[in-house]
């Protein structure tokens, strides 16, 4: 689905505009400026787009209203009649989800001597570490430092990051890309063997280590190979729907739900690890993700009815950059590394309104003020609204054959519907990307629930109020790797009591005390919805 007519002829506006860009220089926001964008445009200030949880530890807290719903439900397992004593499965480690993290953290369980189960909801891989494009941050040059990266994502989560955190992912972050590449992956470089680095958003150095467009695949796929290689065994198409604790209060497992059997599963284990990812595909406020199919935060739900606190659930990262055409890609993740190379936004007169590395919450609040505002979208047939990405100005600023070079993964998406990047702008909208907080974690992944381990995208806390570009695929080999060490370790200490699922049919009571109306609503969702949707 190629541009209509009237998308190529509003595409003259652009080109007429690009030799003064190109000469001028776009200032960055003032903090003051940058506030008062967020405040006005920003979805997470929306009043009505949250409430206050009226259970469970974070009672008070506001969430989206779409999360809300599933953590005020009831459990699947609510009429389900189970054997407890009957186990399926009974390892020292269960390691829950099969991305980045999930990988991570089975593979150093396994150093640890522990035997380790890793079970995945879909295939092992299917998870948005394979979709992450623009790279993994890691400050490994002259003019940098683990103590400058960690001022940049201090300051580019609004100084609300959890410390502790903050060091670990960045001093750790020089030692996890060696990891990588020492198990194979092959990141980009230059002729002499030093590995290439561009700028991300809100970042002060050249940080952003990358592997053309396809980054994320590419560590997915150096991970998932190594955990074969090292026989640790996967169970795909197996969903956690609760968590099971001992006497003592501790994580002591899962029940299981196989879904290609529609049976039930019992898995003991001395520690459990979740890494389920995100909760894009939830649509927090109707729109668009980038996110993977299974993305529907399993993790919050089984974890906080568990009693595991969360942290910073009020705060969703919307890229900037989401396609907003052809309709066929609504959503697809087009990559900071886009704009790191030197597109513009730009609006319907081909006038850039914002500086393309502002962090990602300025960045997507400056298109939608620019948008629902001052009314300088572009408007498409289907009636979904943009700006225009003038992604021709890369190969301007850096020569011809630079973006077939470095983006070959999107040149591929959007010829499959006619549309040339090297020479026409994309159209884009702000797209649900990535769930800020999560289960709240400590240094080396543990919650408030004994033997229970968080990593990966349902972690809170490692990025505050915004996450900067490169940092998720760095935070999940960073704290897969320390959690899966630590309950790895752990684990031969480890002596699980009875099973139970008392929490349960506490939090059932919870929910008729204060009056929560479930209306049918059953938890966790597993995968999403799109016929019937009531919102």
């Amino acid at each position: 689905m190629t541009y209509t007519p009237q998308l190529r002829e509003l595409l003259t506006r652009v080109e007429a505009t690009r030799n003064k860009r190109l000469q001028g220089y776009f200032p960055r926001l003032m903090a003051a400026e940058k506030e008062e964008v967020l405040r006005k445009f920003h979805p997470d200030y929306i009043e009505a787009s949250m409430r206050p949880l009226q259970v469970g530890v974070n009672t008070g807290d506001r969430v989206p209203h779409e999360l809300a719903d599933l953590l005020e439900a009831r459990s699947r397992l609510e009429n389900v009649r189970l054997d407890l004593e009957q186990l399926q499965y009974d390892v020292d480690v269960l390691v829950v989800g099969g991305g980045g993290a999930g990988a991570a953290a089975a593979l150093l369980a396994q150093e640890q001597g522990a035997n380790v189960l890793l079970l995945t909801k879909l295939r092992f891989g299917d998870a948005n570490t394979v979709m992450a494009q623009g790279g993994i941050q890691v400050a490994d040059k002259a003019n940098d430092s683990p103590a400058v990266h960690y001022l940049d994502v201090i300051g580019g989560g609004h100084f609300s990051n959890v410390p502790e955190l903050v060091r670990a992912l960045t001093m750790d972050a020089p030692a996890a890309l060696r990891w990588l590449e020492d198990l194979g992956a092959m990141f980009s470089k230059e002729d002499d063997g030093t590995m290439k680095s561009i700028h991300g958003g809100g970042t002060s150095r050249k940080r952003m280590h990358f592997a053309r467009d396809y980054s994320g695949a590419e560590i997915m796929r150096t991970l998932r190979d190594e955990v074969r290689n090292r026989s640790l065994r996967v169970v795909e198409f197996c969903a956690v729907v609760e968590l099971l604790l001992d006497e003592g209060g501790r994580a002591a497992g899962a029940v299981l739900y196989n879904m290609e059997t529609g049976e039930y599963e019992i898995a003991r284990a001395k520690t459990v690890i979740l890494a389920t990812g995100g909760s894009g595909r939830l649509h927090y406020q109707g729109f668009p993700t980038t996110n993977h199919y299974g993305a529907t935060g399993d993790g919050l739900i089984i974890g906080y009815r568990a009693g595991a606190r969360l942290a910073f659930m009020d705060t969703i990262q919307y890229h900037p950059t989401g396609a907003a055409f052809p309709p066929q890609i609504l959503g697809l993740l087009i990559t900071e590394k886009v704009r790191g190379l030197g597109a513009e936004p730009v609006n319907i007169d081909g006038e850039q309104f914002v500086h393309p590395l502002e962090t990602r919450d300025v960045e997507s609040s400056a298109i939608i003020r620019e948008i629902k505002d001052r009314g300088k979208g572009i408007v498409t047939e289907t009636g979904m609204v943009g700006v225009w990405l003038d992604s021709p100005m890369i190969e301007i600023i850096h020569g011809p054959g630079t973006i077939e070079r470095e983006l070959p993964a999107m040149v591929r998406q959007f010829n499959r519907f006619g549309v040339d990047i090297v020479r026409d702008p994309m159209l884009v909208y702000p797209a649900l990307h990535y769930q800020n907080g999560g289960l709240l974690i400590e240094e080396n992944g543990r919650t408030n629930i004994e033997n229970l381990y968080v990593a990966g995208e349902c972690a809170g806390g490692i990025h505050g109020r915004n996450r900067l570009m490169g940092n998720s695929l760095l935070d999940i080999v960073v704290f897969g790797c320390r959690a899966g060490r630590d309950a790895g370790a752990r684990a031969a200490g480890v002596r699980v009591g009875k099973l139970h699922l008392e929490h349960v049919t506490a939090y059932h009571r919870q929910l008729e005390a204060n009056g929560v109306l479930t209306a049918g609503r059953v938890a966790p969702l597993l995968l999403p919805r799109y016929t019937h949707r009531s919102r």
